[in-house]
């Protein structure tokens, strides 16, 4: 059968492509035919994730490989070995042989898949200014959201999908700062 491979594209700055897939499989090979032919090999299939992307074995957390530079390949499944025929037995004396060798089923896995996000836009300003609440309205994000001030404290990332495939917006809520932070006011 055939291989997956996840291949690292700059174009795409999201996992959503990803999202609704929880199987990816490559092909199956196919079996010889007469006249000794051989069987077809399985068509590899090739999953495009933005670069910084993290593939983990999902039981053990694992790392599997990182996809860090565009063009980058990372097998994740291999095919399965075909077997051989009776053509691969036969000999002078045995031109018909009864004998053939069963193929090796491919690589199953279960994966988890991450991504380092770089945040294109930022949201800075006074505490309590509601930075965290147009991030939730924004986003997916569920960010701690409170009448007090300096709720946030480390800061929290969000996707604004923008309606195409794997295309979005990354946001990211950064703690409120004020005059004097260098100094230990408020959070230092």
């Amino acid at each position: 059968g055939g291989s997956v491979f996840f291949i690292a594209d700059e174009s795409l700055n999201t996992l959503a492509g990803l999202r609704s897939k929880i199987h990816v499989r490559a092909g199956p090979g196919r079996n010889g035919t007469g006249k000794n032919r051989d069987g077809c090999f399985g068509n590899d299939i090739r999953v495009r994730v933005p670069c910084g992307t993290i593939v983990r074995e999902l039981h053990s957390q694992k790392v599997a490989g990182e996809l860090r530079t565009h063009g980058e390949e990372l097998m994740v499944a291999r095919g399965g070995r075909g077997g051989r025929g009776n053509a691969a037995f036969m000999t002078h004396r045995r031109t018909a042989p009864k004998l053939s060798e069963r193929g090796e089923p491919g690589a199953e896995r279960w994966l988890s898949v991450e991504l380092r996000l770089v945040a294109d836009v930022g949201f800075l300003g006074m505490p309590n200014a509601g930075k965290s609440t147009l991030l939730s309205s924004a986003s997916a994000a569920r960010p701690k959201i409170a009448d007090y001030p300096f709720t946030t404290i480390v800061p929290n990332l969000g996707v604004c999908d923008l309606g195409e495939e794997s295309s979005g917006l990354v946001l990211c809520d950064i703690p409120g700062l004020i005059e004097g932070a260098a100094q230990g006011t408020g959070l230092g």
